[in-house]
């Protein structure tokens, strides 16, 4: 907790002195007659005057109004012992915020309480010094307590130094799309499309959104140089995503996209060929091996999947009833009446992976003109054991069945880690 300063009792007199001085200064700027010259002399106190200010914020002379900053997250807070008046003077906020109260607490992110007492000192004398990594805080204060003249000034501050090349311009840019500020925005849509080469290769790359990507007019060397930057930028975010596990990469990238949902692969580590001869013979079954995770941070872990496979499986209504209630024989189901059936469960109730689920898919193969290829592909998540339209309208009783090549069904099982609609990340 750091503490400026403390009202000393006894103190009034000073302050309302230091108020004299300020109708002292103002009275000052006019032009008066010394000795007959026609040119008057201006007699210009204002260096005083803000030194005395600063006094006054500093010792906390008659203050009659405390502020506890807390900044959010932490227990760090950070007291100002201020005046009422001077406050109200610049921030309309801060008139209606102490008009019933003198003290009060105010919740400010941790960039915003770090550059506070910068905050409360432009509002005691007019000026503060700004850094780069400020700007964005110290405006987003103006904003909060409506000092139309700060937001003014940092906005100016933000503009020259993009103009200058030394600002950060697309964090800026998408500081302004969040604040609606039009001028800003424009200010840095029209540097970074004029210094697309120079941003390319620069930190700030990685945090170009698609959105901002698609409005920049491309201001290039060739096209080369803007496929470089967009591999390194994807290459990063690749060996990010592979490096951290997915709870831990989720609080930083929205991980709810199609970039984060895997393909069918056909690698070993994602599944297995499945080739099953005469399926229309009697019930198979297999096991086969998968990778916990879809990143490289999960590759030493496996989830063991069983897979059981029914050439003429019977719904509950079309299952076998040898009598009715009067005992008369009801025939048997026939073979026909069933449907192929496939299922996949995982060998442990382990299988499920921290943060992600999975998605399961078969591919069926079928010869066409000499070559092996799918046929169809039936998917379902891993809520559901099975797909519920697996090889419906399939004859695997005919031996020359479009599904079947050499009276065998070849099968590619695929057992895919996604994140995709199962992480939410915080926006």
């Amino acid at each position: 907790m750091c503490r400026l300063g403390s009202a000393k009792p006894g103190s009034w007199a000073s302050f309302w002195a230091m108020l004299t001085l300020v109708g002292l200064v103002t009275r000052a700027a006019q032009k008066a007659d010394v000795g007959g010259e026609s040119a008057g002399t201006s007699i210009n106190h204002s260096q005083m005057l803000l030194q005395r200010l600063q006094e006054l914020l500093r010792q906390g002379n008659a203050s009659d109004v405390v502020l506890r900053v807390q900044a959010m997250g932490t227990d760090e807070v950070r007291v100002f012992h201020a005046h009422r008046l001077l406050l109200g003077l610049q921030s309309e906020q801060f008139r209606e915020l102490l008009s019933n109260q003198s003290e009060v607490v105010l919740q400010e992110s941790r960039d915003c309480a770090a550059v506070f007492d910068k905050f409360i000192r432009y509002l005691y004398c007019g000026e503060l010094t700004v850094l780069l990594a400020q700007a964005i805080p110290l405006h987003q204060l103006a904003t909060k307590y409506r000092v139309a003249s700060l937001q003014r000034g940092v906005a100016d501050y933000m503009r020259a130094h993009l103009a200058g090349g030394a600002g950060p311009a697309v964090g800026w840019y998408h500081y302004a799309v969040s604040t609606g500020d039009e001028a800003l925005r424009q200010s840095c849509l029209q540097f970074l499309a004029w210094n697309l080469s120079a941003v390319a290769g620069s930190a700030e790359w990685g945090a170009v959104s698609p959105e901002l990507l698609a409005q920049l007019l491309l201001v290039l060397q060739d096209e080369l140089e803007l496929f470089q930057a967009l591999e390194a930028d994807l290459l990063l975010q690749a060996y990010q995503f592979h490096a951290a596990s997915p709870l831990h990469y989720a609080k930083f990238f929205d991980v709810n996209g199609s970039a984060f949902l895997p393909r069918n692969y056909l690698a070993p580590a994602w599944g297995a060929p499945w080739v099953i001869n005469n399926p229309a013979r009697d019930d198979r079954s297999t096991s086969f091996q998968t990778q916990l995770g879809p990143s490289s941070h999960a590759s030493g872990r496996r989830v063991t999947w069983n897979v059981l496979f029914s050439p003429r499986w019977l719904p509950v209504s079309l299952r076998p009833v040898y009598a009715d209630a009067t005992g008369t024989a009801l025939p048997l189901a026939r073979p026909e009446d069933g449907r192929p059936r496939l299922v996949v469960t995982p060998a442990s109730s382990g299988g499920d992976a921290a943060g992600g689920g999975f998605q399961k898919t078969v591919l069926v193969g079928a010869r066409h003109h000499g070559r092996l290829l799918v046929r169809h592909a039936y998917s379902f998540h891993q809520s559901s054991e099975e797909a519920g339209d697996f090889l419906a309208h399939a004859d695997l009783q005919r031996r020359n069945s479009e599904y079947l090549v050499e009276n065998a069904l070849h099968l590619h099982l695929i057992v895919k880690p996604v994140y995709h609609t199962l992480i939410r990340t915080p926006k």
